[in-house]
């Protein structure tokens, strides 16, 4: 008898033969589409509340009595303060936590968004936005880290390719919403609005917190001192370019800036270079395809967000139309921000490469910008409908595409610093296209009618465009690997290895 109850001892191996393939497989559906849920939520709430904000200042100005300079920051604080902090947060992130840094970015967002909703004056709204901005940079830098964390492959590609299109949405459906808020009730839902969204979030955590694993970088600290030069050249940056307009660009206001932005910078990268554990690890820009990629929305500002924001008042100026038709005539630009984020994605998980798309997509900003010289006093929607369609095409074909393309070309380790370097340029790149758009279209406008220096203008975007498709092209194609399939990312865990020469 001691013989046979030992036979029965190697039963249990079949146990863990089933468990095998149920670890390697990825898990169902439905739990992996909460932690998204919650973010692209967050995700939403921030551009609404870049593009929105703006609708809410004539009633933020009547009913606080405040000045055009105090008005104007309601918006550029927010602006600069999330370019400023988009580095330092996605940086933190690497080190105390994606879920943790996220949450506690949520947190400041809805705090600073019920003290907007509240506050008495302009000058304690300036205050309340910028501190929005540092959580809305959080919300981004910390969200994109932690859907390349969770996700993989195709789920990747769509998590991402739903954070671009919830993107666009929000900007698309902020100026709408906003203006209906300040008819229905005030300015202050605007904000409140913002604050219960961010707390629905919060209520959510604990389901990010379940789905990322804790990979903080052991033994390192938050660089203190390359945050501090970091932000202040940021500051320093970001005031010349929203202040340029309106002090002049020769002015020596801007000018010393502009010098002391400069100075910032360089000073910036010696710090960076003795950290053990910097902000931003330089060597993440010596891959030349992760560079590449960060340059794509650039691309993206210059030819799609200008036009976003000042087409409409083309339209109103020049064309003669009415608010609600400028309005219902701009979705024709911002509804290929629903479809092509998630086309694109599909195309990817079907074979097509995704670096083509993007190539597309540039092509795309290009041929729409130049076509758009079509507009005039008396030209038809149905002429200018194709290329507004194919200008926002441009920059949806590589919304969140570009997101998911580069941070696989980073080591996990680095995603939230890599994130935010990303979503700085975006942002940066935003406000410098913006201001410079707006300073030498009123350069023109002295010595020319609006509809030939709008014409001016588009070929300017156009020729912008070109030259930074040509730039990300030559980048992307310099390789000294071994070639692959053309827009195949790099093994994740290996940057910099495009870079090696």
């Amino acid at each position: 008898m001691p013989e046979p109850s030992t036979q029965p001892a190697p039963a249990p191996a079949p146990a863990p033969a089933r468990q095998a393939p149920a670890a390697s497989t990825p898990p169902p559906l439905l739990p992996p589409l909460l932690p998204l849920a919650v973010i692209l939520l967050a995700v939403f709430v921030v551009p609404m509340s870049i593009s929105g904000t703006a609708v809410a200042l004539p009633g933020i100005g009547a009913d606080t009595h405040a000045g055009q300079a105090p008005l104007q920051w309601v918006v550029n604080a927010f602006n600069v303060a999330f370019a400023c902090f988009t580095l330092v947060w996605g940086s933190i992130a690497d080190i105390v936590g994606r879920a943790r840094a996220f949450t506690a970015g949520a947190a400041v967002y809805a705090v600073a968004s019920l003290a907007s909703a509240l506050a008495p004056g302009a000058l304690l709204l300036d205050a309340a936005r910028a501190l929005a901005g540092i959580g809305g940079a959080a919300i981004f830098s910390c969200g994109a880290a932690i859907l390349s964390t969770v996700y993989e492959g195709p789920r990747r590609a769509k998590a991402f390719a739903l954070f671009g299109t919830v993107a666009g949405m929000g900007v698309a459906i902020g100026p709408s919403l906003s203006g209906a808020l300040l008819q229905a009730v005030s300015w202050r839902w605007v904000f409140a609005l913002h604050a219960v969204a961010l707390a629905v979030v919060l209520l959510a955590v604990p389901v990010i917190a379940r789905a990322v694993p804790a990979t903080p970088r052991t033994a390192a600290t938050i660089d203190v001192p390359g945050s501090a030069v970091f932000v202040t050249a940021m500051v320093l940056l970001t005031t010349a370019i929203v202040q340029g307009s309106q002090w002049g660009w020769g002015s020596p206001g801007v000018l010393g800036l502009f010098a002391g932005a400069i100075a910032a910078l360089l000073l910036f990268a010696a710090v960076e270079k003795r950290r053990a554990h910097p902000l931003l690890d330089l060597s993440l820009l010596r891959d030349r395809r992760f560079v590449a990629l960060c340059l794509v929305p650039v691309a993206g500002s210059f030819g799609f967000v200008t036009l976003l924001t000042y087409l409409p008042s083309y339209l109103t100026t020049v064309t003669g139309r009415g608010t609600g038709a400028a309005g219902l005539l701009m979705v024709l630009l911002t509804a290929p921000m629903l479809v092509f984020p998630l086309l694109a994605a599909k195309l990817v998980t079907r074979g097509v490469p995704a670096l083509a798309i993007i190539h597309v997509s540039l092509g795309a900003l290009v041929v729409g910008d130049a076509a758009l010289t079509l507009f005039g006093p008396d030209v038809s929607v149905a002429v200018v409908a194709m290329p507004m369609v194919v200008t926002g095409a441009g920059m949806a074909l590589a919304a969140g595409l570009v997101d998911g393309q580069a941070l696989e070309l980073v080591d996990p380790a680095k995603a939230g610093m890599a994130a935010g370097f990303l979503n700085t340029l975006r942002l940066g790149s935003e406000a410098v296209a913006v201001a410079l758009y707006g300073s030498v279209f009123t350069t023109l406008t002295a010595s020319r009618s609006d509809d030939s220096a709008f014409h001016l203008m588009l070929w300017g975007l156009a020729a912008v465009c070109l030259a930074l498709g040509l730039l990300i092209s030559a980048l992307l194609t310099r390789r000294t690997t071994t070639p692959g399939t053309p827009g195949t990312p790099a093994t994740p865990g290996t940057p910099g290895t495009p870079a090696t020469a």
